[in-house]
């Protein structure tokens, strides 16, 4: 059983594989489009440009096998990655996403900091598998100036303020997402990791 983290050029992502390591689980980093079919769960980190992001995934033929985990494993997207699940991006025009949820992917809205970065609580907005042992109102590390607004609002496990309700996590059937850094965020982060990993033990 392994857990693979899409490498596809968006990102530091070894403080990802570091902090899943930590935790206990195997982890192959890879753009090897075999070893993401072949892994228990995949995970898709990514900071940067919402469009190089897609075309990255374009060019290294990664589009298929992540529509074939969706289908059937556990699913986790992680700040960019989770806005790539939405259908469009109005960064630098509109740029088409995956296309998972139905939605797309906003500029914060005027009038506070943007970036949004540094620790912000969460209120949480439903029962959720990734947010097990999470009390209301813990603190999460974010780093983002872009923000889903998906239109079936039920997806929404979490939301955070900044001026505005952001959604701070995502969460249908085998699909998650994070808007904030899990693996920057403590102990708390942790334990969505060691959520995550147990989600995927029990999955298999």
């Amino acid at each position: 059983m392994y857990i693979a983290i899409i490498d596809y050029g968006m990102g530091n992502i070894k403080s990802v594989e570091n902090s899943f390591k930590k935790a206990g689980a195997r982890i192959e980093v890879t753009s090897d489009p075999e070893k993401i079919r072949d892994a228990s769960a995949v995970i898709l980190p990514g900071v940067g440009a919402y469009r190089d992001a897609f075309n990255n995934l374009e060019e290294k033929d990664l589009i298929k096998p992540i529509y074939e985990s969706i289908e059937k494993k556990p699913f986790l997207g992680i700040c960019l990655g989770m806005q790539l699940l939405f259908e469009y991006s109005t960064e630098d025009g509109k740029n088409k996403g995956l296309g998972v949820f139905k939605g797309f992917v906003s500029r914060i809205p005027p009038g506070v900091k943007i970036p949004h970065m540094g620790w912000n609580q969460i209120e949480i907005k439903k029962k959720s598998k990734m947010l097990k042992d999470i009390k209301q109102g813990e603190n999460f590390y974010f780093v983002h100036s872009y923000h889903v607004i998906p239109e079936d609002k039920s997806i929404v496990s979490s939301i955070t303020d900044h001026g505005t309700s952001i959604v701070a996590s995502i969460e249908q059937d085998n699909i998650f997402g994070f808007q904030f850094h899990p693996e920057k965020s403590s102990t708390c982060g942790q334990q969505l990791i060691r959520n995550f990993i147990n989600l995927v033990e029990g999955n298999r």
